[in-house]
């Protein structure tokens, strides 16, 4: 705990982009059975992923992928918000808006249950970061399941990005660096959060949108 935040992720949670515990970094030994020598045993398996990955994708994209230029307008403006959820309001206000340096931006009562706190932030391009606590009820600890969350990517600046990732490692975050482009890292409760130094619209020098 630093700083009064208390950010170290679960033991034995991943926090790398693909459902993978990141727990080996580059020249370190890896020993029989890990994590990253059970990768290697499944190479047939991914193999087949990924060939599987190959047919499906270029159908897909045959049936529903419109040229750039050919795609009719969205029917919607943008993300207004995406609510997530919290077990300690202060400690996601500290490590938002402290740490990460999202204004906190409003917080009130969630209508929807008594003595709940709904609180957003200013990520940016007037999207925004919501959360919701649940007092009383018994809340499991953060899961990737079919209809949850993996992760949440937000685009910094590259200046920002360097500063940002400063902060992380002041405060004892432990995170991912992918492509020297992306942080991956855990909030306080566990949801995974990707900081991209890359534009809106581009990912990895692909163009997305």
């Amino acid at each position: 705990m630093r700083n009064g935040l208390s950010v170290k992720p679960r033991q034995g949670c991943d926090i790398g982009r693909g459902g993978h515990r990141a727990e080996h970094r580059p020249g370190e030994g890896v020993e029989e059975g890990t994590v990253t020598d059970v990768r290697h045993d499944e190479t047939d398996q991914e193999s087949g992923r990924r060939a599987a990955f190959r047919e499906q994708a270029e159908r897909i994209r045959a049936k529903h992928l419109a040229p750039d230029g050919q795609r009719p307008a969205s029917s919607t403006r943008g993300v207004h918000h995406v609510a997530l959820l919290s077990s300690d309001v202060e400690r996601t206000v500290e490590f938002y808006q402290g740490l990460l340096e999202m204004p906190l931006t409003e917080l009130f009562e969630n209508r929807d249950y008594a003595g709940s706190s709904h609180f957003f932030f200013d990520i940016g391009h007037g999207n925004l970061l919501a959360f919701f606590d649940m007092p009383g009820l018994d809340l499991g600890p953060y899961a990737e399941v079919l209809g949850g969350l993996h992760h949440l990517c937000i685009s910094v600046e590259r200046e920002r990005w360097e500063h940002l990732k400063g902060k992380l490692d002041a405060a004892g975050v432990e995170y991912l660096e992918e492509s020297d482009a992306s942080l991956y890292f855990r909030d306080p409760d566990g949801a995974r959060v990707e900081l991209l130094s890359d534009p809106l619209g581009e990912m990895y020098g692909s163009k997305v949108l």
